[in-house]
């Protein structure tokens, strides 16, 4: 958006985490981003739930791991040289999100935010904050406080 002299409006942005699973793109929040690690040494943890891969140490603190891939019941890959564990905070706690690779940190205008369809492929909706469309590709937005409840946080 172009500003004359006489505009005082600017066009709010969000500013987004994008990264890969498979071929699709997703989104969150930068603000609930505490840092992006490279795949180390996962524990795993007895009946954890089936997405919950394990436990890492984490400058001694014990951080779960849940794999997107299996949490949105998309097929299972060996970790790669470009894997990432992205670590937030939801609530009080914090958690590892195990995905493909990290994209780009975006500056997507809210504008061009579209509602969640419906259905969008194997992923739940209510998962689901958004659509945004960059340059032909399509950003789906995630609310993380929804991809686990509270009690599936605990370990």
């Amino acid at each position: 958006m172009n500003m004359t002299e006489n505009d005082t409006t600017v066009e709010e942005t969000l500013q987004l985490v994008s990264f890969s699973l498979g071929s699709e793109e997703f989104g969150i929040d930068i603000l609930s981003v505490q840092e992006i690690n490279r795949v180390s040494s996962i524990t795993r943890v007895p009946n954890a739930p089936k997405y919950v891969v394990g436990v890492i140490n984490l400058r001694g603190k014990i951080i779960p791991v849940v794999d997107l891939r299996k949490r949105f019941s998309m097929p299972s890959i060996a970790t790669t040289e470009h894997s990432r564990i992205i670590v937030v905070e939801l609530d009080t706690r914090v958690v590892g999100f195990l995905v493909d690779s990290v994209r780009h940190v975006l500056h997507v205008p809210k504008s061009i935010i579209e509602p969640t369809p419906p259905m969008v492929g194997d992923i739940k909706s209510e998962y689901i904050t958004g659509i945004a469309r960059l340059d032909g590709t399509l950003l789906t937005l995630l609310d993380l406080e929804k991809i686990l409840v509270k009690q599936e946080v605990v370990l």
